[in-house]
């Protein structure tokens, strides 16, 4: 029985999301088992570094699979992306020792929350950025950012009321950065701002409560001192606003 590990990337536009359920077939892990067990002949269980909401992208989600079969890794990589949907490849597979576990073992993970902070949208990156005219303080936003670095309680940042398990985490950096370069003349002016996320885990919408806070404290509905007070609360009706799953995604997993 061997143990393989993939990286994948999707665009999750069109899926609810990254876990299976019984109401629908249409997520990314219900597509990737329905896959695998076809070409293994055996009932697949794909565990996922953990679960990404409808409508949040990936570039490199990881997950694992045990199989008994006599197929290469490359031969399985080949034979999977010859029947996957265009919108979803997974883009390396490989045998790994049995007691690896995608998510148990998982040590960190990265996100890009995309902002288009201009007038004019940007066809091409419709599907991957949250809109926002109204222009942001960056200064503003990158001082409150200080705030969640650390460790701390973020209960207030999650929509999971019920969830008895701790809601401490470990934000190791926050990267507020502004993109407007012109990479075609056609293209205009690129007022983009992308957050970028990393840390020891996140809760259920927990980078997405972060951003739509940060945003409204870019927007002055807030100040950046605000944010200590958010977590002290632990009360999710302090937080900002739930930025919408588009402007999400997932980069790379650590191990």
């Amino acid at each position: 029985m061997g143990n393989f590990m993939m990286v994948l990337q999707y665009e999750g536009t069109r899926y609810q999301g990254w876990q299976r359920q019984e109401s629908t077939g249409n997520t990314i892990q219900g597509r990737l088992e329905a896959l695998l067990s076809k070409m293994t002949g055996q009932e697949i269980t794909l565990q996922g570094s953990g679960r990404t909401d409808a409508g949040v992208h990936a570039l490199g989600q990881v997950a694992n699979f045990h199989a008994d079969t006599q197929m290469q890794a490359d031969e399985m990589l080949e034979y999977i992306n010859c029947y996957l949907p265009e919108d979803i490849a997974v883009i390396s597979l490989k045998e790994v020792p049995e007691r690896f576990h995608s998510r148990l073992n998982a040590k960190g993970k990265k996100y890009c929350y995309r902002v288009n902070n201009g007038k004019t949208p940007h066809v091409f990156d419709r599907r991957y950025t949250h809109m926002v005219e109204e222009k942001l303080d960056i200064e503003a936003m990158r001082r409150a950012a200080q705030y969640l670095l650390g460790t701390h309680d973020f209960k207030a940042f999650t929509s999971n009321k019920r969830s008895k398990k701790s809601t401490v985490r470990t934000i190791d950096g926050i990267k507020i950065e502004k993109n407007t370069g012109m990479s075609m003349a056609l293209w205009g002016e690129r007022n983009e701002i992308c957050f970028t996320y990393r840390g020891n885990g996140f809760l259920y919408h927990m980078v997405r409560i972060m951003t739509g806070t940060l945003l409204e404290i870019g927007m002055h509905k807030r100040k950046p001192e605000d944010i200590a007070d958010i977590l002290s609360s632990g009360l999710r009706e302090k937080a900002g606003e739930l930025a919408p799953a588009k402007g999400l995604t997932l980069m790379e997993v650590y191990y």
